[in-house]
């Protein structure tokens, strides 16, 4: 690939979820090899990056994000030869890789864990994080894993607790040993020697932990205690030492998923003169519905909150740092089924969702099938689900006796298999994902949501998000332009400016299901302007009046 400093900034990265991609042998399980199958319709798409989720060796307790051997490929996945053709054909295809890399914790049936547990006096011990049991046989402290339950294990074979923020399967690192740190690095190398053109650092702020574990004080119960392990004390060291002695010397992209940041704490992770990360995901935006403490909890939201949070972070990551534009990935629910309306308005309002993240200074991501505007999924019985989260919380629900009406209702809104449901590639018998049997259910609507039935229709979302990323490729100023939010007090609408001095766009997008008339506010400049996309077939405008329509997308484009 040509060399191309800060290149990050004006790809559009798209996320494939390998194991619901696409399936080349019929086992039911997507992989290495049926990626490289599809690269034809990625290129084609216009996408720059592929992020891929996690292929290594692992148990899949958490679907590869509990790894066991760091330098293979998970044999559902294929094989090494077969990440070594999918980098080079991607090449060859204009198009650059990216793995997912887990550095907080690794499987329980890693080499390292195996011995570690074996004795205080292993050599790997020290590799993991480790308390004597209280006195009074209590646990080391209240904090909740993210997967349900107590956060500590208790190993019999050396008489201690090991901490897993996730679940016990996912023993976490302890990164205050330098030792650690080198073999992790040995390990980056190792991929990034391979021709791979970056990393996406899962749960990344969570590798420094405040010294001692303390309890959350006055809560009753299990709580989460990410005070104390989300962006900690060494967090930044570790990340500048890393970025010095290994991401410094490769011209890659690196994004840290960081949950629990504002934009003050993001700016420490990808200011440029710090060296760190190029982008973090943060999460303030698509945590809008979920309770205070308990992301199960739903509770109301207005699109003039979403907005105002979505335009914070435009302004504070304006000029020192970089933004992750997102709406959806394998941890949350389906973006047109939370943020826009799947049932009426589907095309418009996936097309809204399309037009914002293609026109926001930052660095789009693309969920796989978001392009074709897949929805979430309601199976009828939890023994359809996969994921490991879910079937927690269904436990500790039922255990709890809540109804199991309420139960679903929260898995249908909020779980992660939503996300992870096979793509959609056509309307044949799992809809061309596999010729066997799918190791999760494919949605039911496939018939009408499928990539085939969209190539051919020239309304479609996926044709939509063609035109989407080949216009923002088409004008600098969507990368490099100024932002500046109008009507910030309506709550129907969400617009903005974007300017440099070449062209400027006026962004308007109804998130309603209604229509009504704008005022073109007087400091817009429309002399000149005309419309450049509209996702309901705009072809023209007069005055500065608009008659909106329900989920009308329209940008605006003057040049100078």
């Amino acid at each position: 690939m040509k060399k191309d400093s800060q290149w990050w900034k004006r790809a559009v990265v798209y996320q494939i979820y390998p194991r619901s991609f696409m399936d080349s042998n019929g086992d039911g399980i997507g992989d290495i090899r049926g990626i490289v199958s599809r690269l034809g319709y990625l290129r084609d798409l216009g996408v720059d990056v592929i992020w891929v989720c996690p292929v290594y060796q692992s148990p899949n307790v958490d679907n590869g994000y509990d790894i066991s051997d760091y330098r293979d490929i998970q044999s559902d996945f294929g094989t090494l030869d077969d990440m070594n053709e999918l980098i080079e054909k991607a090449h060859e295809n204009g198009i650059r890789i990216v793995m997912d890399m887990v550095m907080n914790h690794t499987s329980d049936l890693h080499p390292w864990f195996l011995e570690a547990r074996k004795s205080k006096d292993n050599p790997y011990h020290d590799y993991y994080l480790w308390v004597d049991p209280p006195a009074d046989g209590s646990l080391p402290n209240n904090w909740q894993s993210h997967f349900s339950g107590p956060a500590w294990k208790y190993s019999e074979e050396c008489g201690q607790y090991y901490l897993h923020i996730f679940s016990s399967g996912q023993p976490d690192l302890n990164w205050a040993n330098p030792e650690l740190r080198a073999a992790l690095k040995d390990i980056l190398r190792f991929w990034l020697d391979k021709g791979i053109d970056g990393f996406r650092l899962d749960t990344i702020n969570f590798i420094s932990k405040v010294p001692g574990y303390p309890s959350v004080p006055g809560a009753k119960g299990l709580v989460r205690g990410s005070q104390f392990y989300m962006n900690g004390p060494k967090v930044h060291d570790y990340l500048h030492e890393v970025y010095e002695d290994v991401f410094s010397k490769y011209d890659i992209m690196t994004v840290g998923e960081t949950p629990n940041v504002t934009p003050e704490t993001a700016l420490q992770y990808v200011d440029e003169e710090r060296g760190e990360l190029n982008m973090v995901f943060q999460f303030e935006h698509v945590n809008i519905d979920q309770g205070k403490t308990n992301k199960w909890d739903i509770r109301p939201w207005s699109i003039k909150e979403f907005k105002s949070i979505v335009s914070k972070w435009q302004k504070s990551l304006g000029e020192k740092g970089w933004n992750s534009i997102y709406v959806s990935n394998h941890d949350q629910a389906r973006s047109v089924s939370r943020f826009g309306n799947d049932e009426r308005y589907l095309k418009e309002s996936a097309k809204v969702l399309c037009t914002m993240d293609m026109t926001l200074r930052g660095t789009p991501y693309v969920y796989q099938g978001e392009e074709l505007g897949m929805t979430n999924v309601r199976f009828e019985n939890i023994s359809s689900y996969r994921d490991v989260q879910t079937l927690n919380l269904y436990k500790e629900l039922t255990d709890a006796g809540v109804p199991e009406h309420d139960i679903m209702e929260k898995i249908y809104y909020r779980g992660r298999d939503n996300a992870r449901t096979p793509m959609q590639w056509d309307s044949s018998e799992n809809a061309g994902f596999t010729i066997g049997k799918p190791w999760i259910d494919v949605n039911p609507n496939y018939k009408t949501i499928n990539a085939e039935a969209e190539l051919a229709d020239p309304d479609s979302v996926l044709n939509y998000y063609k035109t989407m990323i080949a216009f923002r490729k088409a004008h600098s100023v969507i990368v490099d332009g100024s932002y500046r939010e109008c009507f910030e007090e309506s709550d129907r609408v969400f617009s903005y400016v974007r300017e440099n001095d070449e062209e400027m766009l006026f962004v308007v997008l109804n998130y309603s299901a209604t229509k009504f008339t704008l005022q073109i506010p007087d400091d817009v400049d429309m002399d000149g302007a005309e419309v450049a996309v509209s996702n309901i077939g705009r072809k023209s405008f007069s005055g500065r009046v608009l008659d909106l329509r329900p989920y009308e997308a329209v940008v605006f484009l003057k040049r100078k």
